[in-house]
């Protein structure tokens, strides 16, 4: 009789097993449209529903949902969070980055969507679901800022970081310290065309902004970042959803799920993707690959596919965005040109990149630098690295741009240097505050010589240190080479009539000691317009160039794109005195003429020279 009963009750167990499987095959996914609410004052412990995400392709499959509680004010003042265990294949995969927004339903309502996940090395599939209640608070035309927006660092900061590989090893005990306690799903940030070097070394600045980056693909090469046909019938609840910081021959996407559709306005994630408040980010939709299965990282793999509209918050309780909408971006075209065989070889990529004050400038610098890894000709050791870029404005002249780079006894690799640089003519553009000057496009190029190539500023000699005003000063400067002999360039000046009387010197230094004065003048200066932004940044001196300079004993003041030379210490007393210390910068010396050398290769050094004015 016991074995008869342990027959029946397992053939019953099996027979109630297929039911509920073949009742979970019969769910369709949710579709676009009104939808009911449940409320969160009706959860109660033990009530059961389903949720749906995507675990290969872009149909969403249905998760069984146990709730555990609610968990009051557990992210802030009336921000109540729902506990609940995931069944189905979420029990073995866990909460995977990239379920984030993945709609939770109870009889038919809407509770809310996933987006919080037990801290690492948790056994069950526990999450954290933040109410559809507020997730509906998130409104279009609220133009606030949060105070703590997920950014990265600006690349001016990157330089006084410690080396990346002990960045590296700082990060790692991290996870020792982490609480058991219920986080954010990490957003999945994919990254298409990109070497797995690239992500090896931002991966500090990842980890700051808390994503979690994976090399991913794409669907095609878009070179836009207007809608595609059909986007009215995508992004349904459950489905995958993407913010597109970069798309074309590179790409960069953060993968969540939707949670909530109404036909034009969507809803994902259940927390933020970088918390930036009001944004206009091109929104699209994804195909799963594959679903990581583990108890430290469980993780989505994905492809992004065609842009459907543009996302427009960026808040605490999710992102929302507004299907049939385009999303400005900065088309970018960048080459890479070896010379490593004698004869060129160029590398051309086409890419968009994501308008915004603190992403834009650091996406420049990874796109550029990540260009550079795609070199395998062995020039990494001993190479130089000379770009040109082109700027063109809304409005504006285009700005030209001009650097080199050649690999030193240096923490920072050559290519980060580089691409630091470039970098930062944006960052300089985009903390004005009036606003940055609209970028229609950027062309750049990158010529790659496999030699280092540095030149140093040895000596220089005067034929005479003696001249009068309107007469000639001529001179040779030594120049060093890293290798080869040294060379002798010869130099004329003609000291201007109306210099004055007595003591002077010649200057002949490189580029930075020249900037500098200018420089810092429109670093102290925020209120810069775009136009004298522009200006000055058109105004500094290559660093392949070395420069002689007769200096007069007179001062100088900077200000804004200007420089008032010579000034009579009576005009310089009534400036200093006549309006507040800040955006005015006052050297004791001004350049009175000038002449500039431009050489293959980095110049560094400078010197200082006698002369008397008869």
């Amino acid at each position: 009789m016991n074995l008869a009963r342990v027959a029946i009750m397992a053939a019953f167990s099996y027979w109630i097993a297929m039911a509920a499987m073949a009742q979970e095959a019969a769910l369709e996914p949710p579709k676009a449209g009104p939808v009911q609410i449940f409320h969160v004052t009706d959860i109660r412990p033990g009530l059961t529903g389903i949720a749906w995400t995507v675990f290969q392709g872009t149909k969403p499959e249905s998760v069984p949902v146990e709730i555990i509680g609610l968990w009051k004010n557990a992210w802030g003042p009336q921000q109540d969070i729902i506990l609940a265990k995931l069944g189905g294949k979420a029990a073995r995969t866990n909460v995977a980055g990239g379920m984030s927004g993945s709609p939770v339903y109870i009889g038919g309502k809407l509770v809310g969507a996933i987006a919080l996940r037990l801290s690492v090395f948790s056994p069950d599939a526990i999450c954290g679901i933040t109410p559809i209640e507020n997730m509906l608070q998130i409104d279009e035309i609220d133009r606030s800022r949060p105070s703590d927006p997920r950014s990265p660092l600006t690349p001016a900061a990157m330089n006084a970081l410690p080396v990346p590989g002990e960045l590296l090893a700082s990060a790692a005990p991290r996870l020792a310290l982490t609480n058991p306690t219920l986080i954010p799903i990490g957003t999945p940030l994919s990254f298409s065309g990109f070497h797995e070097g690239t992500l090896q070394q931002f991966q500090p600045y990842f980890d700051q902004m808390g994503v979690v980056p994976t090399l991913g693909g794409a669907s095609g090469n878009s070179y836009s970042s207007k809608p595609v046909a059909g986007w009215d019938k995508s992004l349904q609840p459950g489905e995958a959803i993407a913010g597109v910081l970069v798309n074309g021959d590179l790409a960069i996407t953060g993968l969540g799920t939707v949670s909530y559709n109404d036909g034009r306005r969507i809803l994902g994630f259940g927390h933020s993707f970088f918390n930036l408040g009001p944004i206009s980010m091109p929104m699209s939709g994804g195909e799963v690959i594959h679903v990581l299965s583990s108890a430290y990282q469980p993780n989505k793999f994905a492809n992004a596919t065609g842009i459907v509209g543009a996302l427009r918050q960026d808040r605490h309780s999710g992102i929302m965005g507004v299907l049939g909408e385009a999303a400005e971006m900065i088309p970018v075209t960048l080459t890479v040109r070896s010379w490593a065989g004698g004869s060129p070889r160029d590398t051309k990529l086409r890419y968009n990149v994501f308008v915004h004050p603190k992403w834009t400038p650091y996406l420049m610098l990874l796109t550029m630098f990540n260009s550079l890894q795609d070199l395998n000709d062995g020039t990494s050791d001993e190479a130089t690295y000379s770009m040109t870029g082109k700027i063109e404005f809304e409005g504006l002249d285009p700005l030209e741009v001009r650097d080199t780079i050649t690999t030193v006894d240096s923490p920072m690799p050559a290519p980060l240097q580089l691409a630091s640089r470039w970098a930062d003519k944006f960052n300089r553009l985009y903390t004005l505050a009036e606003g940055a000057p609209k970028i229609n496009r950027i062309e750049s190029l990158i010529e790659v010589h496999p030699q280092r190539r540095i030149v140093t500023i040895e000596s220089a000699l005067l034929d005479s240190n003696e001249v009068a005003p309107g007469g000639e000063i001529r001179g040779r400067v030594l120049l060093r080479p890293w290798k080869g002999p040294a060379e002798t360039r010869e130099f004329r000046l003609t000291a201007p009539l109306s210099i004055s009387k007595g003591e002077h010197h010649i200057l002949i230094a490189d580029s930075e000691v020249m900037n500098r004065a200018q420089f810092v003048a429109g670093m102290v200066n925020r209120h810069l317009t775009a136009p004298e932004a522009v200006n000055l940044i058109r105004q500094e001196r290559t660093n392949s160039q070395f420069n002689i300079t007769l200096m007069e004993s007179r001062p100088s003041v900077y200000e804004d794109d200007r420089t008032m030379a010579a000034l009579p210490s009576s005009v310089l007393n009534v400036l200093t005195s006549s309006r507040p210390a800040g955006p005015m910068v006052a050297t004791a010396e001004t350049a009175r003429a000038s002449q500039s050398f431009t050489l293959d290769a980095v110049v560094t050094g400078n010197i200082s020279l006698h002369i008397t004015v008869k």
